[in-house]
């Protein structure tokens, strides 16, 4: 007779306590912003943020803002991909390009990037490529340091396999050290697109061009702090829509795992 299986076990339980924990974040907060703990100036009850998802859509052209924003994201995304791993790549065959220049990608990670919007308009004008050129720039640093760890961390015991089948260079690249190295280039992608993401959006609230981010900007300035939130809730489902995707890519290029 088998045993029942464990409702902690069951293939639905994660997304049960994930939308469950919510719930109780969103009630908690409701409680607290009633019994005056949170300022409701600064956190507005989420009965109200919730209530205000019809008239940011109906009277803010939401989706319209909603697919520039997703666009946006998805073209630098689709940049700081190709040329992300690209550049990974580059310095894992070249030694002395990685020595030179390793320490400056990992500086260029960690420094604000959003700061450079003036020079982008200068260059690009203010339009959406200048928005695109930033998501770009700022995801581009952590998907070619993680390229170059997941290539250089590859095994040397699968590297010898392919040495002892006599495989060509191209041939140990795609068939050994790309397919080892997938995972964290995955973990790189994600944080790069993360990186973009949050640029994206922070150079539309800044240059107050189009997207998600004027909206923002719009709302914020009008101190209408309900739609502001929902409107953060929007770009929350890009970054959603953005990770499904990362991870049915993934899903695809790795049917093993």
């Amino acid at each position: 007779m088998t045993r029942p299986v464990p409702f902690s076990q069951r293939r639905y339980f994660p997304a049960v306590l994930g939308l469950g924990s919510f719930a109780a974040f969103v009630i908690a907060v409701e409680f607290l912003v009633y019994a005056d703990i949170l300022n409701r100036f600064i956190i507005p009850p989420p009965s109200d943020v919730i209530g205000a998802f019809p008239r940011v859509i109906m009277e803010e052209h939401v989706l319209a803002r909603f697919t520039q924003t997703a666009l946006e994201a998805l073209a630098a995304s689709v940049l700081v991909t190709i040329f992300g791993v690209a550049g990974g790549v580059l310095l894992y065959q070249f030694t002395l390009l990685r020595r030179a220049t390793e320490t400056w990608v990992a500086a260029i990670a960690a420094a604000p990037l959003v700061l450079m919007y003036p020079l982008y308009l200068v260059i690009f004008g203010r339009n959406a490529t200048t928005i695109v050129m930033m998501g770009f720039t700022a995801g581009l640093a952590p998907i070619i340091l993680k390229t170059l760890e997941g290539l250089s961390g590859t095994r040397r015991v699968l590297i010898n396999v392919g040495r002892s089948f006599n495989l060509t260079r191209s041939q140990q690249f795609w068939k050994i050290l790309f397919p080892a190295a997938l995972p964290t280039i995955f973990v790189g992608m994600r944080l790069g697109l993360i990186f973009a993401l949050i640029n994206i959006v922070g150079v539309e609230y800044l240059i107050n061009f189009g997207g998600l981010g004027q909206l923002i900007n719009e709302l914020a300035e009008r101190y209408d702090l309900a739609g502001t939130y929902a409107a953060i809730c929007f770009v929350i489902l890009v970054s959603i829509i953005v990770f499904a995707l990362t991870e049915r890519l993934e899903r695809w290029l790795r049917p093993a795992g």
